[in-house]
């Protein structure tokens, strides 16, 4: 049995098909676990081709009542959740407060923060009922710092811890675990969500020279993210098993030390 086994383990993974979503999909699914991976867009092929573990559900998890029908669909499927991770995600256009456009506020918001708290509010029924469960939120460096990132992307993310520290006290006694990962930059398709008519470059050069202390430069000086997608997925595999147990309300970085300024 390999370490952080999460073998016969139920999980719910959301952004299953793309950037750390896909890669913590993969992973679960190698170390035993039945994954029900909800996106937005299509099914990774090559997960349903490789694994009878994995079930593919397609939803717009914004739209009302979607977080709900889609754990439903999984109980009904496997009697039970174990884990949900919460990876989902969009980014902004480096957005400041006087630039901000509510179009843009409203979508991170709601993809960022609203979603994982409905998610979480429909899994709890059944981690209660089981004293038993673990959720893992996936937030940001710019959950715990302002100078990386817009200020939708930052808001949302900040909020996103403070409801993962709430959801673990507030359960802590019901067998129910709650944690969140805290990447660096990524190199994944985050960067496509961005609306771009709404990119704020003077945001963006604000912030620049934070980012820069984190990445690394490509042969013309481009910032090229040293974070890989399956170096996140290794810390929530961590977190969603028992290896992790007394682990809980916990914010870890993985981000190779970018976290300490």
């Amino acid at each position: 049995m390999s370490i952080s086994s999460l073998q016969d383990k139920v999980a719910i993974i959301t952004g299953c098909s793309s950037g750390i979503g896909l890669a913590t999909t993969r992973l679960f699914l190698e170390r035993g676990a039945s994954v029900f991976g909800i996106d937005i867009g299509a099914q990774p092929q090559k997960l349903a081709e490789d694994f009878s573990t994995f079930t593919f559900y397609q939803t717009n998890l914004t739209e009302s009542q979607a977080a709900e029908h889609a754990v439903a669909k999984c109980i009904g499927k496997h009697n039970r959740i174990d884990i949900l991770v919460n990876c989902a995600g969009v980014s902004d256009g480096f957005s400041s407060a006087d630039t901000i456009h509510d179009e843009e506020l409203e979508k991170v918001m709601a993809i960022n923060l609203t979603v994982p708290i409905h998610l979480m509010k429909a899994c709890l029924p059944a981690m209660k009922e089981q004293k038993s469960g673990t959720i893992v939120n996936v937030a940001s460096k710019a959950s715990i710092s302002g100078a990386c990132s817009g200020l939708a992307y930052t808001a949302s993310k900040h909020g996103l811890v403070g409801a993962t520290k709430n959801v673990a006290w507030r359960f802590h006694q019901e067998g129910i675990r709650c944690n969140a990962v805290l990447p660096g930059g990524v190199p994944t398709n985050i960067a496509s969500s961005v609306q771009m008519e709404h990119f704020d470059s003077a945001g963006f050069n604000a912030f620049f020279p934070v980012i820069q202390l984190h990445v690394s430069k490509d042969s013309e000086g481009a910032p090229v993210p040293i974070i890989g997608a399956d170096d996140v997925a290794r810390g929530i595999a961590f977190l969603s098993s028992d290896e992790s147990k007394m682990i809980n309300g916990a914010m870890i970085p993985i981000d190779n030390a970018w976290s300490t300024i």
